[in-house]
């Protein structure tokens, strides 16, 4: 079946290739604003490609695309298998405890066996900050960060901002130009091991948004204001008047030592209950990146509060944004002169 169309606003961004000149996804620092709104564009598309019965296209037919997660995940890699077939590409999983790195192999040594299997694209999870940019340095393919230790999940961040920019829309409040001035987002959780966290201040904030964090002392990064946020630990005054409200898990796997008294103590002062989501905006829009902690970070009335929660649409967006990432990045491979 051919592809979608692909439409853009002109004047956004640079014409062509210029519109997104990097050969690969390592992290939303690297990105311009106008590089943040091109992917958020090019992924409209196949956000209603992926609501019609046939799903499939031939887009990326040939080309071979490698999942290297070495960090273990369900919906990241799900996603991007997904994205991957559904473009036409051969995907081929590697997991983290089969991999050879479990055996002594280096980073490196990996680095340089995937690229000798020449694949099209290579996209890497890794528990280590850094990580992804050690291999991308090594391979001849672009590489997309799936998550990077403490450090960035620039693909989360994207779908994140194409949910929310959905969401607006439904309530006649999205932006003609795709920015999201004056939205007061609040960010709650494990704001200190949240690579999820960070890409999304720096996507939101690159898009106009205001961010503030919420998180108890021991999990708020020192110095975090010097991203441009305000930082709470008291989450009732975080929350005040908040149009969006997203909470992150506790991530206890990357924690060493006791940070929160106990999973009761931390909902009864950092829990988003339905009295406390009532302190923000009357129609605040409700996300968590997943996976949640019912009844800890988040409770289940607030999880599936119809018309406010957009948590499953951050999963649907999901595809979408990592179909136009592997499109974008492959295209130079592929020879595609004119992007838009």
């Amino acid at each position: 079946m051919t592809s979608p169309p692909q439409t853009h606003a002109p004047g956004r961004y640079p014409a062509g290739a210029l519109a997104f000149p990097h050969r690969s996804l390592l992290a939303i620092g690297q990105l311009e604003t106008h590089q943040i709104l091109f992917l958020l564009d090019e992924a409209e598309q196949w956000v209603a490609w992926n609501r019609q019965p046939n799903k499939h296209t031939d887009r990326l037919a040939g080309l071979t695309i490698i999942n290297a997660f070495f960090e273990n995940s369900t919906r990241t890699l799900l996603s991007f298998e997904i994205a991957g077939k559904r473009l036409g590409a051969d995907v081929v999983n590697m997991h983290a405890a089969q991999s050879s790195v479990k055996k002594g192999e280096t980073l490196i040594d990996t680095a340089v066996t995937l690229n000798a299997m020449r694949a099209d694209a290579i996209v890497i999870r890794h528990q280590s900050s850094g990580a992804v940019a050690l291999i991308a340095d090594k391979v001849a393919c672009p590489v997309l960060n799936a998550g990077d230790g403490q450090h960035e999940h620039p693909t989360q961040a994207l779908l994140d901002a194409l949910a929310l920019r959905h969401a607006l829309r439904a309530r006649g409040r999205a932006s003609s130009d795709g920015h999201f001035n004056g939205l007061r987002v609040t960010i709650c959780g494990d704001v200190l091991h949240s690579r999820v966290a960070r890409s999304n201040i720096l996507c939101l904030q690159a898009l106009g948004a205001l961010v503030r964090v919420c998180a108890p002392p021991a999990l708020m990064p020192a110095q975090v204001d010097r991203l441009g946020v305000e930082p709470f630990h008291d989450f009732d005054a975080a929350l005040d008047g908040a149009d969006v409200v997203m909470m992150l898990r506790l991530q206890n796997e990357r924690m060493e030592g006791q940070y929160v008294p106990s999973p009761r103590e931390y909902r009864h002062v950092y829990g988003l209950t339905p009295e406390r989501l009532a302190r923000a905006a009357s129609d605040a829009i409700v996300m968590h990146p997943g996976p949640m902690n019912r009844g800890v970070e988040i409770d289940s009335t607030v999880a599936d509060l119809a018309g406010q929660s957009i948590i499953t649409d951050q999963v649907e967006m999901g595809v979408a944004i990592r179909m136009a990432c592997l499109d974008v990045l492959t295209r130079r491979a592929r020879g595609v002169e004119h992007w838009a």
